[in-house]
């Protein structure tokens, strides 16, 4: 009777385990369905936060595969940071540059999965991206699957997905930074539809601060000559 009591236990842990792919199927419906993710196109986003008392605004404009550029403007200066799948250049007045440079190689491949405004997790093996669930792990209160995810590039990344909103509450990765590795987490919040019934969390938490986006366009039409510096 005990063996037959442990067998049974047994069978229901094994019934109620998930595997990977099913915690990303969750993730892709509670992102609106796979429909909705295959017709996203380009992504446009507004937003701002405080660095070091100052005002930021920045405009981030993703065009799949093509290319990403974050526009930011702060202390009356114009900046930006462009990304395509074989280089990168970024120019920062405020930081006294007067001239565009290339992105360091490593910095260039670290971004290429801003270039999918889709999201790496949406069909990941047929983008040839490893996934492997970790178990599970509390994020702020919340429980959350942990997945490792490796991308084609060979970069590995972390997600957190709550498990009872099936959305992504936080992100991690290690990046070498001036000589030094270091963990680089991003935490995302106040989840939304956007006007094309899009879901976004439109405050993102990361080392520099907290960014609130006031406004989120999708499938808008993106001229590709903004990937290149001026």
């Amino acid at each position: 009777m005990f063996g037959l009591f442990v067998c049974l236990l047994l069978a229901v842990q094994f019934s109620s385990a998930q595997t990977v792919d099913e915690v990303i199927e969750k993730y892709v419906e509670a992102m609106g369905g796979k429909e909705k993710l295959s017709s996203l196109k380009s992504v446009k986003m507004e937003g701002a936060m405080s660095v070091q008392g100052n005002d930021v605004t920045m405009v981030t404009t993703k065009l799949l595969g093509v290319g990403v550029r974050l526009d930011i403007s702060i202390m009356g200066t114009e900046n930006y940071q462009i990304f395509t799948p074989e280089k990168g250049w970024i120019f920062m007045p405020v930081q006294g540059q007067e001239e565009p440079t290339e992105a360091p190689e490593d910095m260039v491949k670290y971004s290429q999965a801003q270039l999918d405004v889709q999201g790496p997790l949406f069909n990941y093996a047929q983008k040839g991206h490893k996934a492997a669930l970790l178990g599970k792990e509390t994020v702020d209160g919340a429980e959350c699957y942990k997945i490792a995810l490796t991308y084609k590039s060979g970069n590995t990344s972390n997600y957190f997905i709550d498990v009872k909103t099936n959305r992504i509450n936080k992100t991690t990765s290690t990046r070498v930074i001036q000589g030094e590795e270091k963990e680089i987490a991003n935490m995302f919040s106040n989840y939304k539809q956007n006007e094309s019934g899009y879901w976004f969390p439109f405050t993102s938490t990361n080392m520099q601060g907290e960014i609130n986006y006031s406004k989120i366009e999708t499938n808008v039409a993106v001229d590709e000559k903004i990937f290149m510096p001026k």
